[in-house]
């Protein structure tokens, strides 16, 4: 037998048919015969006895994994969580935290999607209020792909479709009509007692909020829409209809919530936009009974792709990924031999990063300056999450918005590779999220000085705070402070405690402090591993009065892992004292990490 490298459980491009090795620079050759060690990880779930823990560069491999392991088993009927350490306290309020991900991106028939194109499997703990009972559920998304996908009644899966960043063994073939999916598994929105799980190129899907059954796909924005008829309307709608299976107009899936004003804030654009030198975006603003009090039309004479976004008093804030048209891509994709997704590639033709800030109202100032010309941010960076923008205005009449964010640089950023998945060999290398601290996500803060005519000053890019240098994502805010000045910022972050993991799976929640750079972390511990925090307020008067609550993952022994929902008291983040209840999710239940989540207070 040849032996397996200890950069083979890095770069798992070509694994081993028969036999499972431990790193040589860890140990000498020892080898663990497959079945043997399959048939371990059975006795020991069935013993619940210890196994023990594989060097380093095993465990950090298979600890990656597991994070995007598939769970097929549903919870339809409410089941209690358990606390396994701490009680919620008396004034804890009711609601109920939602999250989605991808739940199934293997099919136990030779076919592994990227993350970014596993179904969609939501999550609800529901606080029946005070220190009441923790209740769990969890269902997948019913859209057309999965219940064409999972077989009826046994619940197993077969997928037929590839996804826009995977292929399939089953038929890496050419494209056919429709052959790709809408999965909902982004993100999550509840409005005006109707709940959506979205996804960024379809409708979004409408969820039962108290069942998770799936109502069926819901076309937000349609009614408020008309084709504006232009001749390339012939060539590329049947081609992105057809080729993507998408609509013409697609949703984002990152929305906002003025709480100011109590209105949902949604963004759509062209799906002819992806192949065009040009970007149309539409602002939908609905008050809380669902009526559309706002619409505004931008078309931008830039392609760009825009994952999030942000708002102020004033405007619309688009921090621009530029992207490009491949016919290359478009061809390798056509006939089979790519992902759909190389039919766009980035373009760093520039060294700078566009902002647009589009005019949410109409005001002497918005009037005078010309919203299609961006300002350019000295710095080329691809924005992966927005946490918030706020205006502040001096005694001169000048405006200055900040703009807080996480983002990566160009070099880094692939279509192909997110999360660290090879479309060729369907294996997810963890070394590729664990690169160089400035090409891997980050925080950082824009600052925008708009003089009293309109006019842009200057714009600087800094890093949150000279304090932190490392990798961080998820940024989120109290949402009352949604569009206005904030103080306080969480996200999930690392320690870089671990050798060959040190920058990717995040491990931590941090808290900033934006007036004084410090940041304080909470780490729940040794291989465990935690998704995004979310915050829910208190709603006083303090900013930082709150919780936070964060779905933690933590790996026993390679092949034992453990899943809790852990809420944290916002105040005493770096504290000892920080965790207030973590609930332990059943061992049979255990899920894969999720994308972006909600709280729905009652």
């Amino acid at each position: 037998m040849q032996a397996f490298r200890p950069h083979q459980l890095l770069f798992p491009h070509h694994p081993p048919p028969s036999f499972i090795l431990l790193p040589t620079a860890v140990t000498s050759a020892v080898q663990f015969p497959r079945r043997r060690h399959l048939r371990l990880r059975i006795l020991s779930a069935a013993t619940n006895t210890p196994i023990p823990s594989l060097p380093d560069a095993a465990s950090a491999f298979h600890d990656y994994q597991l994070l995007f392991s598939s769970q097929p088993a549903e919870s339809i009927d409410p089941l209690p969580l358990l606390a396994a350490d701490g009680r919620l306290p008396d004034d804890f309020p009711a609601g109920t935290y939602y999250l989605v991900g991808p739940g199934m991106i293997s099919d136990g028939h030779g076919s592994t999607l990227s993350p970014l194109d596993g179904h969609g499997y939501l999550r609800a703990f529901r606080f029946g209020g005070g220190a009441g009972t923790v209740t769990y559920t969890a269902r997948y998304v019913e859209t057309e792909a999965a219940m064409e996908e999972r077989e009826e009644g046994t619940g197993k899966w077969r997928f037929r479709r590839p996804g826009h960043f995977s292929m399939l063994k089953a038929h890496k073939t050419a494209m056919r009509p429709s052959s790709l999916k809408n999965v909902a598994n982004t993100t999550v929105l509840s409005w005006g007692g109707r709940l959506f799980c979205l996804w960024e190129g379809g409708h979004p899907y409408e969820i039962e909020p108290s069942t998770l059954a799936t109502v069926g796909p819901a076309d937000l924005i349609g009614a408020a829409e008309r084709r504006r008829w232009r001749i390339n309307v012939f060539y590329i709608l049947p081609l992105s209809a057809g080729l993507l299976g998408m609509p013409p107009k697609r949703t984002l899936s990152h929305y906002k919530i003025d709480a100011k004003r109590n209105m949902l804030l949604v963004l759509s654009c062209d799906t002819e936009d992806m192949f065009l030198p040009k970007s149309t975006f539409i602002f939908h603003e609905f008050d809380s009974n669902f009526e559309l009090k706002q619409k505004k039309t931008f078309l931008i004479p830039d392609q760009l792709m825009i994952h999030d976004w942000a708002f102020t008093d004033s405007h619309y804030i688009l921090i621009g990924n530029r992207i490009k048209f491949s016919m290359p891509g478009m061809l390798s994709s056509v006939t089979g031999l790519e992902p759909m997704i190389s039919t766009i590639s980035l373009n760093p033709s520039r060294s700078t990063t566009p902002i647009y800030l589009l005019p949410r109202s109409l005001d002497k100032k918005n009037r005078a300056r010309d919203w299609r010309i961006p300002v350019e941010a000295p710095s080329q960076l691809w924005t992966s999450h927005v946490c918030n923008a706020f205006e502040e205005k001096d005694v001169t009449g000048n405006i200055e918005i900040k703009i807080q964010a996480s983002v990566c640089s160009y070099q880094w950023f692939n279509f192909k590779k997110m999360f660290g998945y090879d479309w060729q060999s369907e294996k997810l290398d963890p070394s590729f999220m664990n690169v160089g601290m400035k090409e891997v996500p980050h925080l950082v803060q824009i600052s925008i000085m708009l003089n009293s005519n309109g006019a842009c000053s200057w714009c600087t890019i800094a890093n949150s705070s000279s304090h932190w240098n490392k990798p961080a994502d998820f940024p989120i805010i109290n949402p009352l402070n949604s569009g206005q000045s904030n103080r306080f910022m969480y996200a999930s972050s690392t320690t870089g405690s671990r050798k060959l993991l040190p920058y990717f799976p995040y491990d931590s929640v941090i808290k900033l402090d934006c007036y004084t750079g410090i940041v304080k972390s909470w780490c729940p511990g040794s291989r465990s591993f935690i998704g995004e925090p979310m915050f829910i307020s208190k709603k006083t008067t303090e900013e930082e009065d709150g919780y936070i609550v964060v779905v933690e993952v933590k790996q026993y022994a390679v092949f034992k892992q453990r899943c809790y929902l852990v809420v944290l008291d916002a105040k005493r983040v770096g504290h000892d004292d920080a965790v207030i209840v973590k609930m332990e999710v059943p061992e049979h239940l255990r899920f894969p990490l999720g994308f972006h989540g909600l709280w729905d207070g009652k």
